[in-house]
C-alpha cells in the first residue's frame, strides 16, 4: 500500500451477530491464589453479562477506519435476509457503507465470545452466510474510486468465499488497487494449511496478521523473526501483539517497534480490527508504516476499553 493513494477503501469481509459474554471465571492456573477469581465450573450456572452486538473481523475494521477518518469506507459481506437491515442501520450509523448481500437459506453468522476477567475472550463460531459469498457478488466495477481493497482473512477457509477473495485480489492489482490481508484466525489457519493461506495471500501488499498467527505462518517463535519472514513473502508486514505494541516489517527486516498505548481493559474482542482500520485509514491519508502503526496501536487501545468490536 503506498503512502498517500487516497481514495476509497473497500472491505470485503465478515458480518456478524455477537453475543458477548463477561464473566468473572478463570482457567485454574490463572485464577489460583486471587480468592476473587474461580475457575470455569463445569455443568452448572455461571453468572455474566451478556449483551448481543453487531461484530465480525470485516465490519468492525470498516467501523474503525470510518471511526479514524477515513471518509469513504464500504463494505461488502453477506448476511442472512433476515438480519440484513439491522447490520445495514449499524453499519450506516458508524459511518460505512453497507453493501449486504441478503442469503436465504444461511443465518447471519453468529459468534459467542468469552471474555474472562483479564479481557480476553474466546469464540465460539458458527460462519453462517459469511462463507457463502461467491464470485456471483463481485463487480470489478466496486473498485471505482477505490484506493485501497482490504479482505479479512476469513474469506479464505471455505471454497466459495475464497474464491471470491482471490478474484476480487486479482481484480485490484490488475487495477494498481493495493490490497491487504487480516489473517484472522489461528485455529481456521491450522484447520486450511500454512502453504494454503501463504499461496492465497501472494500478491498482497501489506498483512496483518497478529502474534500468533505470524508465529504459525512462519514456524519461527520469535515475532520479529516471523514478521521479516513474511515481509519476504508480503512486503509490508505489521504484526500485532497486544499490550506489546506492534512490528513493522518491510522487505524481509524489521524497521519499527510501536509501543503499546496503556488502557483499562474490559473486553479484547476487535481489538485487532480496529488496529487494521486505524492502520488502514492512516496509510490512506499519507502516514508512513511505522505512523499508522501507532494509530492502529491507539485505536486498539480504545477498543479494549468497550464491549463489543465496534468504536
Amino acid at each position: 500500500m503506498s503512502r498517500g493513494q487516497g481514495g476509497a477503501l473497500l472491505v470485503i469481509g465478515d458480518v456478524v451477530t455477537d453475543v458477548v459474554a463477561r464473566h468473572r471465571a478463570l482457567p485454574p492456573a490463572v485464577g489460583r491464589g486471587d480468592p476473587r477469581l474461580t475457575s470455569f465450573p463445569r455443568g452448572t450456572d455461571t453468572a455474566a453479562r451478556i449483551r448481543i452486538l453487531p461484530g465480525g473481523a470485516g465490519a468492525n475494521a470498516a467501523c474503525w477506519a470510518a471511526r479514524w477518518g477515513c471518509g469513504e469506507v464500504t463494505l461488502l459481506g453477506r448476511v442472512g435476509e433476515d438480519e440484513a437491515g439491522w447490520h445495514e442501520k449499524h453499519l450506516r450509523a458508524a459511518g460505512v457503507r453497507p453493501l449486504l448481500v441478503p442469503d436465504a437459506e444461511a443465518p447471519t453468522a453468529t459468534v459467542i465470545a468469552l471474555v474472562d476477567a483479564t479481557a480476553e475472550r474466546t469464540f465460539l463460531t458458527d460462519s453462517g452466510a459469511v462463507l457463502r459469498i461467491s464470485p456471483a457478488d463481485w463487480s470489478p466495477s466496486l473498485l471505482d474510486g477505490v484506493g485501497h481493497l482490504h479482505l479479512s482473512g476469513y474469506l479464505l477457509f471455505a471454497d466459495t468465499s475464497r474464491e471470491l477473495a482471490l478474484l476480487a485480489l486479482e481484480s485490484a492489482r490488475a487495477r494498481g488497487v493495493p490490497v491487504s490481508v487480516d489473517p484472522a484466525s489461528a485455529g481456521f489457519i491450522t484447520e486450511l494449511g500454512v502453504d494454503r493461506v501463504l499461496a492465497a495471500v501472494d500478491g498482497a501488499a501489506v498483512l496483518i496478521p497478529n502474534g500468533d498467527e505470524a508465529r504459525l505462518l512462519t514456524g519461527l517463535s520469535d515475532p520479529a523473526d516471523a514478521a521479516a519472514k513474511l515481509s519476504r513473502h508480503v512486503p509490508l508486514t505489521v504484526v500485532t501483539l497486544g499490550a506489546e505494541g506492534a512490528l513493522v516489517a518491510e522487505s524481509g527486516r524489521v524497521t519499527a517497534r510501536v509501543a503499546p498505548f496503556p488502557a483499562d481493559a474490559v473486553d479484547s474482542t476487535g481489538a485487532g480490527d480496529a488496529f487494521t482500520g486505524a492502520f488502514l485509514a492512516a496509510r490512506l491519508a499519507g502516514a508512513d508504516a511505522a505512523t499508522a502503526a501507532a494509530q492502529g496501536c491507539r485505536a486498539g487501545a480504545e477498543a479494549v476499553t468497550v464491549v463489543g468490536g465496534r468504536p
